[in-house]
């Protein structure tokens, strides 16, 4: 594909307070290639956020960065609750900065995605004591009963998110994500097949999203709006196929919340983003509907896609994921028409390149 096909994908714009010198971002990819005792990331992680940045990559979302110890579900997943954790982060940030990009840290709880002898050995948090299905990744054992979340357990975690955010500043991130997706702690109040509650923290769409609006409301008046974006999906990393019974009301529901509390960026994510959900529309297409702010788009996209979902004005951000772990100069190869080397997990899995 020519560099003059794809001419919107390699497009400078203005997200937020984020200048990007394309309309491209790195998708966040857990690694767990931190230190497994401490949370800290190392000089490879360093080098490898530093090579994208280098390559003209838009914006950088790290992996998953937990916001405590109860916070962890996989061995070897970085932190940002700790001084020394907050310090290396400083040293990947100025690695990107020093090559012109702009990172930002995606801030994770796994909820119940977890097991004690990783969570700190307490039992996992949930809205509800209901057990995730399947198995800890990287780690083979079956995912604990969840401890139901107390209203003081909640107000701690909002502060652990919102301190987490401020920490990710003093790191000389250029802003957070919060990931309220994939089956994980935000989205296991917003599903109805892991939170039961009966208090304001349960019930509809609506009031399952509590505790999400909580989270972003403190984060944006820690950072700002302009500095924050939200990660959201159906799908569950413990129930894949899982998609809400009416997606257009799901998605709209979403936007509300979204709106209510000062959003201005979102980042819906699917697996297959050209695949229909409802009405004869993508999901991102049923998101635009109700959307007129920023979407970052991701879903298995290639160059094809994306140009065309910007040029649609479907997305504004085309996020990609395996292309950027298999290809450190992924961008640099689109543009001068090379091949790109095709994701191989044998590989691509176990090396940071």
């Amino acid at each position: 594909m020519e560099h003059t096909m794809i001419s919107k994908l390699f497009e400078p714009v203005t997200i937020g307070s984020w200048k990007l010198r394309t309309r491209t971002a790195m998708a966040p990819m857990t690694r767990c290639f931190a230190d497994v005792q401490t949370g800290i990331v190392g000089e490879d992680v360093v080098e490898y956020y530093r090579r994208r940045a280098a390559d003209g990559i838009g914006l950088i979302i790290t992996e998953g960065i937990v916001i405590s110890p109860r916070a962890k579900g996989n061995p070897g997943v970085p932190g940002l609750y700790t001084q020394e954790q907050i310090n290396m982060w400083k040293k990947v940030t100025k690695a990107v900065h020093r090559e012109g990009g702009t990172i930002i840290a995606q801030i994770w709880h796994v909820g119940r995605a977890s097991h004690h002898e990783i969570a700190g050995n307490l039992p996992p948090q949930a809205p509800s004591a209901i057990r995730a299905e399947g198995k800890v990744s990287r780690f083979g054992k079956p995912f604990d009963i969840p401890e139901e979340m107390s209203i003081d357990d909640i107000k701690e975690v909002v502060g652990q998110y919102t301190q987490a955010a401020i920490n990710a500043i003093e790191a000389g991130f250029d802003g957070v994500e919060v990931h309220g997706a994939h089956g994980y702690l935000i989205d296991q109040f917003n599903s109805d097949l892991s939170n039961h509650r009966t208090d304001r923290y349960g019930g509809d769409l609506a009031g399952r999203l509590t505790f999400m609006k909580e989270v972003l409301k403190e984060v944006i008046d820690a950072v700002g709006a302009n500095r924050t974006l939200i990660r959201f999906s159906a799908l569950k990393i413990d129930q894949p196929d899982y998609m809400w019974d009416d997606p257009e009301e799901a998605i709209q529901t979403f936007i509300e919340a979204c709106k209510e509390v000062g959003m201005t960026m979102i980042h819906p994510s699917t697996m297959e983003f050209t695949k229909t959900i409802a009405d004869g529309k993508t999901m991102h297409q049923l998101v635009r509907k109700y959307w007129d702010g920023v979407i970052v788009g991701v879903g298995d996209l290639n160059a094809e896609t994306a140009e065309q979902a910007i040029a649609e004005g479907t997305i504004d951000i085309a996020a990609f994921g395996r292309p950027l772990l298999a290809n450190p100069d992924f961008l640099h190869r689109l543009e001068k028409g090379e091949k790109i080397i095709s994701y191989d997990p044998k590989t691509h899995l176990k090396e940071l390149i």
